[in-house]
């Protein structure tokens, strides 16, 4: 195991109804003018908006709105926030939502408290030092953003998605009740359990020796998804498992289970590609480059792969033949996927194989240049692993 800090102050309040907390939650960590951020229509419709601002108004806390964040949020929208967050002299921002709403008020918060433009950031041009306070109200479980210092954009001219991080964009606080993500469609809970498992997964892949508590830690998460998620598509107002999925979500990536071992992140990265051109949701692009990633990469530690089969998916091991158990848990893996509704191919999810190319160029490795923690890919290993996946 190597070394590590880890550091995750972010408080969490749990459970039925915790939403109507928001107001004393925002007065404990000094709010006093709050930008309230949100998507669509559902948190209007549902009546959460409403009770998020009585909570607030409880409290005498003034604050103005901001909703219709996109899917894989964009650029646009940011720039709006920042600007609407200087005039009002917002010193507080709460975001009422899912991953996107949650970084977009990320980067909203980044950029009230910067100069320049906040896409320097996200392209790496400066680091996040200091940001306005944010918090969450959670309404997917998936992105794991209500517990991460991370935050993705996507900037509409060439619909690049890019990501910026630091412990100044880590809420403040994040609520969290499951009740809140009954009315979600199957097809959003599963995308969202699928981004839980990719999180577990890109830091399941290490090449880092003797880490048998976060390997099992990996393990148990995963185990849980595969458990909960059967029984969220049959009922979707299953609570105790809407409740176990969203402790998932965060636990996933708030870096408990990747401590003191190497990461990867090069699925998430080959991903966002797909996301950022095709307008994906984020979940189905991952459930159809995870498993082509995984073939990929296999043979650089097959072990490690046919522990997966083994520990996670159930498979016996064939010690005379350990590829052949690896195959065996990357298909099983395939198979639930699949089980809970989500897309296998390129094509499904709007890929085409003459965009191969773009998706490459638009991930942007210089000529010559590899990414990744487990297996160093270059520009050619990436368009290979998008020849898999159609």
């Amino acid at each position: 195991m190597e070394n590590f800090t880890f550091y995750s102050p972010t408080k969490f309040v749990f459970g039925k109804d915790t939403e109507s907390q928001c107001g004393k939650l925002v007065k404990e960590f000094g709010g006093s003018k709050v930008l309230i951020h949100f998507g669509g229509g559902s948190v209007v419709k549902s009546g959460l908006l409403d009770r998020v601002k009585k909570s607030l108004d409880e409290e005498k806390i003034p604050y103005v709105e901001l909703g219709g964040v996109q899917p894989n949020p964009r650029d646009v929208k940011v720039y709006e926030g920042i600007e609407l967050c200087k005039k009002e002299n917002i010193d507080f921002i709460l975001a009422v939502g899912g991953g996107s709403v949650i970084d977009s008020a990320k980067a909203i918060a980044l950029g009230n408290e910067y100069d320049g433009d906040f896409w320097d950031f996200y392209c790496g041009k400066a680091a996040p030092q200091k940001a306005t306070p944010v918090a969450t109200v959670l309404t997917i479980a998936a992105a794991g953003s209500e517990g991460s210092g991370d935050s993705v954009i996507t900037k509409e001219e060439g619909m690049v998605k890019r990501g910026a991080g630091g412990e100044c964009i880590r809420p403040k606080f994040s609520v969290l009740n499951p009740e809140l993500t009954q009315t979600l469609p199957a097809y959003q809970t599963a995308c969202g359990i699928t981004d839980i498992m990719a999180h577990v997964f890109e830091r399941y892949f290490t090449n880092t020796k003797d880490v048998e508590t976060t390997d099992r830690l990996c393990e148990a998460v995963l185990l849980a998804m595969i458990n909960e998620a059967p029984k969220v598509i049959a009922n979707p107002n299953d609570y105790q498992a809407r409740a176990n999925i969203m402790w998932a979500g965060m636990v996933a990536h708030n870096n408990i289970v990747g401590v003191g071992r190497s990461q990867d992140w090069n699925s998430h990265g080959i991903e966002h590609e797909l996301s950022g051109l095709y307008d994906c949701a984020h979940g189905a692009g991952l459930a159809v480059i995870m498993p082509a990633w995984m073939k990929f990469v296999m043979k650089h530690d097959v072990m490690r792969f046919a522990q997966m089969a083994v520990r996670i998916w159930g498979c016996k091991m064939d010690f005379s033949n350990p590829e052949k158990t690896a195959c065996e848990g990357i298909q099983a893996f395939r198979n639930f996927l699949n089980s809970i509704g989500m897309p296998s191919t390129l094509a499904e999810v709007g890929g085409k194989a003459e965009d191969i190319p773009t998706l490459v160029k638009n991930f942007g490795l210089a000529e010559g240049a590899k990414t990744g923690g487990f297996v160093n890919l270059s520009s050619e290993d990436i368009a290979e692993i998008y020849k898999l996946a159609l």
